[in-house]
């Protein structure tokens, strides 16, 4: 089979492209090259509604015909991107999955710098410190996208969003999300600034006098910011905070996981603001 100009095909496992495919799982090749991967055709379907195409495009070679998946060769070829045919196996070695989706792709990463975002571009925004697990990650992405958040703002250390795993949790929120790294320092005064009608009320759960998180007084742009997995906010972030909120704890577990805590937050916040 003679496949069309903008695409090759790869069937040795060390072939020089295959070694770059699986080294952008690796967040030090990665942040090298300022792409990262995406696997599967729902997602790459998202990514290309949100105006993201593909620099690379790979396929397996006994995928079935989809109409979508037509879109997206059509979409990467117009672009000046690379298709590229492989085997199963080689797919797999690629994603570090056993049993992986028929299609992933490449994409640069993103601007994540504050100065990328528009606070008032919507009313809720999420906000995690030190997050460190890719699946919470992706998940809060997910649920941003789902309460209409403008997107997430990484604060301090924080797992890579642009990680295999986190991408995959995201279910394709990753593109659809404005997404932010930044130190608390650069942070807070950013969250600070402008005309009063544009500066962000940040809100955490917490239990330093904190009120019930039913009916909280919350006001757009609204921050929902949560800590790390084990070790929660540092206190001094909680009282920089303008609105500190308590949740019931009804069983024997003293807290919620962190991407639930948000979704929770998040969810009333929405509440509050379309009431």
């Amino acid at each position: 089979m003679t496949l069309p100009t903008a695409r090759r095909e790869i069937t040795g496992f060390s072939n020089p492209t295959v070694k770059f495919l699986k080294s952008l799982r690796d967040k030090k090749h990665r942040k090298r090259e300022g792409k990262f991967l995406a696997e599967g055709l729902r997602l790459l379907t998202d990514a290309l509604e949100s105006g993201r195409v593909p620099e690379m495009l790979v396929m397996a070679s006994t995928r079935d015909p989809h109409p979508l998946l037509g879109a997206l060769v059509s979409a990467v070829e117009h672009a000046g991107g690379e298709v590229v045919e492989t085997t199963p196996d080689i797919l797999s070695k690629i994603t570090g999955k056993d049993n992986p989706q028929a299609v992933a792709g490449v994409f640069a990463e993103f601007d994540t710098s504050l100065a990328a975002l528009d606070r008032t571009a919507a009313p809720i925004w999420l906000v995690a410190q030190a997050l460190r697990d890719p699946g919470n990650l992706g998940t809060m992405l997910r649920t941003g996208d789902a309460i209409g958040a403008g997107g997430l703002i990484l604060i301090d250390d924080c797992a890579d969003p642009f990680s295999v795993e986190a991408v995959r949790a995201s279910m394709g929120a990753v593109f659809t999300q404005g997404i932010a790294r930044a130190s608390w320092d650069e942070f807070l005064p950013w969250l600070r600034g402008g005309p009063d009608e544009e500066r962000g009320q940040l809100v955490a759960a917490s239990l330093r006098e904190a009120v019930p998180y039913r009916g909280a007084p919350y006001a757009a742009p609204c921050f929902v910011m949560v800590g790390n997995e084990s070790r929660g906010l540092p206190e001094n972030y909680e009282a920089a905070c303008d609105l500190r909120v308590t949740m019931p704890m009804k069983g024997r577990a003293d807290s919620l996981n962190a991407a639930v805590a948000a979704a929770v937050l998040g969810y009333e916040v929405l509440a509050s603001l379309d009431g």
